[in-house]
């Protein structure tokens, strides 16, 4: 990235032991570093009044993604011309996210040096994982950097969630935390919620067993919090679904709320596939343009010949010869031979694929090069021996 440091974008590295230096209005300590005029940071201050902390858990290995994720953390690569994490946050209102928190531990150093450099409109804070500490545990990390109320979203959600209606809930209902949820035929490998009439949340029960289920509704992994939160997680690894929900929900101290559209947990070729079709059908993009169903980054975009390419990322310089493609992400400098027909494929930047291949559910490595007359379905390549 060679893009110019903006005055709103600094880089905040802290000890999860560090004390707790802020309050959910205040806003001093991050002007104070500023560049911006005088004039500006006013109006900085005016919005701050009215926003909040958003903190991302962002503490997987991105294994289903690999071997993309071997290099760059799942959190920052790219779906369209902005990072998943981005895309994450913004299902919360823009003008109400002050700072984001991102909480994780793999290739951490990777994250902070992309945001240290982004263009985004919200600081960015690290809190560091020194080992996996689960949902709850990452969480409880926070603690002495997060204060007042603050939104949480778990780092892979890709959805047309409306965090406001959330925030107006939380407002109405008070309580400890606000649910986002979403209805489903089979919550068995979800948590699922009871809700009454008034949206309180009665129970909670994480993956039940089919005898279990009590509802179609299930966790959306985004929340509207209290900090009062942090007097529930332990030190150390926990579980917020498994340790800290169930007793909230007993207790009375948890709110809900569904919404429709739609949820992609981004974290396989195939979500990663979905979630990339609905960002371009909803047009999440900064720059370049949706030509039919698909985005391309520029107009170094080449499709040649008969070519069929439906609901695809197209990076630049990519070149697509007599080729089929469907929901597939081509990373830059990707080149794609004739007769080759692709499915929910990930393709790494500086690839080629080549002539007569089939591929389905495939992640390919950047800089590589997959043979003609290959064929593969849920794999990686280079193949793993």
């Amino acid at each position: 990235m060679n893009r110019a440091l903006p005055w709103y974008s600094w880089m905040f590295i802290v000890s999860p032991n560090a004390p707790r230096e802020r309050t959910s209005l205040n806003c001093a300590a991050t002007l104070s570093q500023s560049s911006k005029p005088p004039t500006l940071q006013v109006e900085k201050r005016k919005q701050c009044a009215l926003s909040m902390q958003v903190v991302v858990l962002a503490g997987g290995f991105g294994t289903r993604l690999r071997p993309w994720t071997y290099e760059i953390p799942k959190p920052i690569l790219p779906m369209l011309d902005k990072t998943l994490l981005e895309h994450v946050v913004e299902v919360v209102p823009s003008d109400k996210v002050d700072e984001v928190v991102v909480a994780g531990g793999y290739k951490i150093d990777d994250i902070e040096a992309y945001f240290k450099e982004a263009d985004v409109s919200y600081d960015v804070r690290i809190v560091r994982e020194t080992e996996p500490l689960g949902t709850g545990g990452a969480l409880g990390n926070c603690r002495d950097v997060v204060s007042g109320q603050f939104v949480c979203l778990n780092g892979d959600i890709i959805s047309s969630l409306d965090m406001q209606v959330g925030l107006d809930l939380h407002q109405k209902n008070r309580g400890i935390g606000t649910l986002a949820l979403w209805e489903v035929q089979d919550p068995t490998p979800f948590g699922i919620v009871g809700l009454d009439d008034d949206q309180r949340i009665t129970q909670f029960k994480e993956k039940p067993a089919p005898q279990e289920v009590f509802s179609n509704l299930i966790n959306a992994g985004s929340y509207v919090f209290e900090d009062d939160i942090f007097d529930y997680i332990p030190l150390g690894r926990s579980s917020l679904e498994r340790e800290v929900f169930p007793v909230l929900a007993e207790e009375r101290k948890l709110n809900g709320f569904s919404f429709d559209g739609y949820f992609i947990d981004a974290g396989t070729p195939k979500s990663w596939s979905l979630g990339v079709e609905a960002s371009i059908a909803h047009e999440r993009w900064k720059g370049g343009k949706r030509i039919d169903s698909n985005w391309h980054a520029d107009d170094s975009v080449n499709i040649h010949g008969d070519s069929k390419v439906e609901n695809s990322m197209l990076s630049t310089g990519a070149s697509i010869t007599s080729a089929q493609l469907s929901k597939c992400s081509l990373l830059n400098n990707v080149q794609v031979g004739s007769n080759s027909k692709l499915n929910e494929t990930l393709i790494g930047r500086n690839s080629t694929i080549g002539k007569n291949c089939t591929l389905d559910s495939v992640v390919v490595d950047h800089d590589s090069i997959v043979p003609d007359n290959t064929v593969l379905s849920c794999a990686q390549w280079p193949l793993i021996e």
